[in-house]
């Protein structure tokens, strides 16, 4: 999808920003030149959403199938997505042309620093085996945990390409906050699974993505995370792989996120996702 196809699908957004703002909030209507520059900040990323839309290219829950050398997750099983069946130039990513991604999450932060989930890219015609989903590393006896992970969503997942604009301020914006609340009421995801675009959570300020990287930082200097390898804190050299946000009883509110630098994602190193939860209880 091109740019100006993408910018045709953000005039609601322009309309509602320049003529009408969010009497809700008290934002008057905003400034066309800074609106039109913030959406030159574009980007497209592939929506999934059960129902709706668009051709079947994953699911969340079903069978988890796994290559018989890759260990156990350590994170409960949410999704699958299958690169080949996401719309043509769905992202920006440089992802593979085929294959499955597989997302685990937890919806606790462990120690408000650890890695919350995981990614693992099953390439096509890779022999897989069925695995059990309640492997992951809970707490023993805690059936409080069991519960939320039991309420994971399932079926199956329609995807379509959608323009998405930041949801953190960028310099050079005096009206950043309000351009953000503005474009979440007029974008109105719930529930939604997304592939590229911004890293969003209730929070966003900084970009959530500065969170992966800081985080994935940390880990790796305490030797929890990365095995031997560099990890840069720099925020321009990670992407948005994944973002989840979960709309299930007891969670609402919550995003979750999978960050992966660049070189990583090029170089089909998903097992260097790092994963961060935002919940506000």
């Amino acid at each position: 999808m091109t740019d100006d196809e993408l910018r045709g699908m953000l005039s609601p957004f322009r309309t509602r920003a320049v003529e009408q703002g969010y009497p809700w909030e008290d934002i008057d209507p905003l400034p066309a030149e800074e609106v039109d520059r913030w959406i030159g900040h574009v980007r497209p990323c592939a929506v999934l959403t059960v129902g709706g839309e668009g051709l079947v290219a994953g699911r969340f829950g079903g069978p988890l199938l796994l290559p018989a050398e890759v260990p156990d997750p350590e994170h409960p099983y949410l999704a699958s997505v299958d690169f080949a069946a996401l719309p043509k130039d769905a992202t920006d990513l440089p992802l593979p042309p085929d294959g499955r991604l597989l997302l685990f999450a937890s919806l606790d932060e462990t120690d408000g620093d650890g890695n919350c989930g995981q990614a693992i890219y099953v390439p096509v015609g890779t022999p897989v085996e069925e695995r059990d989903k309640n492997t992951w590393n809970g707490y023993p006896g805690d059936d409080y945990d069991q519960k939320i992970v039991d309420s994971y969503p399932q079926g199956e997942l329609r995807a379509r390409t959608e323009p998405d604009l930041p949801y953190h301020s960028l310099p050079g914006f005096p009206h950043a906050d309000e351009l953000v609340t503005v474009w979440c009421d007029t974008s109105d995801r719930r529930g939604h699974l997304q592939i590229g675009g911004y890293a969003d959570q209730e929070d966003s300020d900084p970009d959530p993505l500065e969170i992966v990287a800081s985080r994935a930082v940390r880990q790796a200097n305490r030797g929890r995370w990365g095995g031997d390898e560099p990890v840069s804190g720099a925020v321009e050299d990670w992407v948005l792989l994944a973002h989840w946000n979960p709309n299930i009883s007891d969670r609402e509110g919550a995003d979750v996120q999978w960050g992966i630098q660049r070189a990583d994602l090029e170089a089909r190193r998903f097992d260097r996702t790092f994963s961060t939860v935002y919940w506000n209880p």
